[in-house]
């Protein structure tokens, strides 16, 4: 299933959220600079998206449908943002595999702000995932945000899980985005339109989970043919033995998430609850220099293998 927020024609959720902005941008009041703020997968970036939409489309054919918050595929401000050609819209995002978004894209960005908008309308900069932007960056972001232009939005991605600096936060106006477990279940539910999540195993079902989180898991299964009833054990025993660790990406960033898993389920039944937190401490911290210094994570998790998953 397309992850890409950018091709999610239909918004689940947030409709007061959406209608409060809406009423702003109307009268003519919106902020603009907006941090939309949660946690990975929870549906930031889609809203983002479907409300650049409502503003870039207002007087163009197939406009944004606010009634069923749905973006027409034949519209046409959509169809140029989907091919990174619309005039009146810049993305910043970090795709290039880097750790930070580079001061390079800010310098696009600003070339962008300078130049007169198309048809003399509003202009929209989109940064996803502001909390890769490094302190150039940042302070470079800074400049053009404080120059008053009421005539450009800035809405800012943020995953509520990273910090970002205290100097752009105050300057911005924040929405957090959260959902209740019944909704996101709804809405994993209505993506996938199957029973995955039904026979999903309650190993990889929690409080923390979004809609994201389920769909990109429903993805990997997908891909490595492996069956939705795994256990979290069975699971990491795959990819260690099969070292998928090293050719996937999303399992390089997953895998303390999914450590996390085991532990959080194993604490409950051990008779020895403090080894446990001390092992879980102990990999986790693995991982995390692993990650922080570039290090070669293999040998981690083939202690880990040994230690707990064979011990």
């Amino acid at each position: 299933m397309n992850l890409n927020s950018s091709s999610n024609t239909k918004l689940y959720g947030y409709n007061n959220l959406f209608l409060s902005l809406k009423n702003l941008y109307d009268n003519d009041i919106l902020p603009n600079k907006i941090i939309f703020s949660g946690s990975s997968g929870i549906g930031k970036s889609t809203f983002a998206y479907h409300f650049t939409n409502y503003i870039l489309s207002l007087d163009e054919e197939n406009k944004y449908n606010f009634n069923d918050n749905i973006i027409s595929e034949n519209n046409y401000s959509y169809n140029l943002i989907s091919k990174s050609r619309h005039p009146n819209f810049f993305l910043i995002t970090n795709d290039d595999g880097k750790s930070n978004i580079q001061i390079s894209k800010i310098r696009e960005m600003i070339n962008f702000t300078n130049k007169s908008s198309f048809n003399d309308k509003c202009k929209i900069v989109l940064i996803d995932n502001v909390e890769q932007l490094n302190i150039n960056s940042t302070n470079s972001l800074l400049k053009i945000i404080e120059e008053p232009n009421n005539r450009i939005y800035f809405f800012l991605i943020h995953n509520s899980k990273n910090k970002i600096l205290d100097t752009l936060r105050s300057r911005c106006i924040k929405y957090n985005f959260f959902l209740n477990n019944n909704t996101k279940d709804d809405i994993v539910k209505k993506l996938l339109n199957n029973n995955f999540f039904n026979n999903l195993n309650d190993d990889f079902k929690n409080i923390y989970n979004s809609p994201g989180n389920i769909i990109s898991l429903y993805n990997f299964f997908i891909d490595n043919e492996i069956n939705e009833n795994i256990s979290i054990s069975k699971f990491l025993k795959l990819i260690i033995d099969e070292k998928l660790f090293k050719r996937n990406l999303y399992i390089k960033n997953n895998l303390s998430y999914f450590i996390e898993l085991y532990f959080n389920k194993n604490i409950n039944f051990s008779n020895s609850k403090d080894q446990i937190y001390f092992l879980y401490k102990y990999f986790l911290l693995k991982i995390s220099d692993c990650n922080k210094f570039n290090l070669d994570i293999e040998n981690v998790l083939i202690e880990f293998n040994g230690k707990i998953l064979n011990g």
